[in-house]
């Protein structure tokens, strides 16, 4: 490996003419969880109108001790009336209905004496949200059926609408996506898949790994996001493969002030044989969606974000799982798609 030739390849790419795509032409959107991105799950519940407002305070109180809802304190218990010319003005929330649903009278549904069902009216079926909104799209769905609190995640709304990140955040991630996409190019003149891959401190917008697919007969697990987690690790004193016969493939070291020496890494998570995890802090910037094992080595390598540009029909990060978001796994990273999405589908157009 030549550290002096990463550099100058990078210097090289930096200085190269007017982007191929303008940055408005893509949107990078994040991949969520399927709780965050599925529709709205609904329940049947019971309601009945509240006939004497005066009631209403002391039928709360009751109502929410027999039936307290512990797994949905997203909803609310009262909501105003859907008919604004009826005869009540506001509708209460009494509990969920059971597998077997039909009519039933308050008598049925509401203990004596617990609750003194005086003020109410005749219980009716309703659909209500089983779980609370992650997203203001679930959020809207769900209060169109029941009253919903919700709390927001500005991050997820702002990335959603494509307004995360700033124009100069946006010249940068395809300034390295389009570094990914020439390490394709030239894995594909090798005859190799045309797959390429960078690794970013974010901090300092400093590329510290190009790679691209090496897998063949002998190696047929270096996919481009093995290939980059083992060059990192090379930069750390470790790695274990020998990239000479792929010039693209290269690690360019930090500046002598940021430089990561040999067994550390610049931030201290440790893995459970105390040796520092190789990306903690990092991105990777993939033309491709990674398949499960690579999914899986970005987990354990402790990335940071991962930005790809176009889905696999055998994706784990959006396509075919979501393996970044699995609430059973120790690290959890976020995903965006869609990073010159054109430009890396017509790098492989059959995969």
């Amino acid at each position: 490996m030549e550290p002096s030739r990463g550099i100058a390849e990078q210097r090289e790419h930096e200085k190269a003419g007017s982007p191929e795509y303008e940055p408005a032409s893509w949107q990078a959107l994040p991949v969520l969880s399927e709780q965050q991105s599925g529709d709205v799950e609904l329940v049947l519940a019971y309601a009945a109108p509240v006939l004497d407002k005066r009631q209403t305070s002391r039928l709360l109180k009751e109502v929410s001790a027999v039936y307290p809802l512990p797994a949905q304190p997203h909803l609310k218990r009262v909501r105003p009336s859907r008919d604004t010319r009826g005869p009540h003005a506001l509708e209460m929330l009494l509990c969920l209905a059971g597998p077997a649903t039909g009519t039933c009278s308050l008598a049925e549904l509401l203990p004596w004496p617990a609750v003194d069902p005086h003020g109410l009216g005749q219980p009716f079926l309703v659909p209500v949200p089983a779980r609370p909104p992650l997203t203001r799209g679930q959020f809207e769905k769900a209060r169109a059926h029941w009253p919903t609190s919700f709390h927001e995640d500005k991050q997820v709304t702002s990335a959603l609408a494509g307004r995360l990140f700033s124009e100069q955040e946006r010249a940068a991630m395809q300034s390295h996506m389009e570094r990914a996409v020439q390490a394709a190019r030239r894995a594909a003149a090798q005859g190799l898949r045309a797959v390429g891959a960078v690794v970013v401190d974010p901090a300092s917008g400093h590329v510290l790994a190009t790679g691209h697919d090496c897998s063949h007969a002998a190696s047929p697990l270096l996919h481009a996001v093995m290939v980059c987690v083992d060059l990192v690790a090379r930069g750390q004193g470790r790695g274990t493969y020998d990239f000479r016969p792929f010039p693209a493939c290269s690690f360019m070291p930090l500046a002598a002030s940021q430089a990561v020496q040999v067994g550390t890494v610049r931030k201290l998570d440790e893995d459970e044989d105390s040796l520092p995890y190789v990306c903690t802090g990092y991105d990777l910037y993939i033309t491709r969606e990674p398949c499960a094992m690579c999914a899986m080595a970005l987990v354990h390598s402790r990335i940071l974000r991962v930005f790809y540009g176009a889905p696999s029909p055998d994706g784990a990060l959006g396509t075919r799982f979501r393996i970044h978001a699995q609430p059973d796994l120790n690290h959890h990273f976020r995903v965006f798609r869609g990073v010159l999405e054109d430009q890396c589908r017509h790098l492989d157009p059959d995969m």
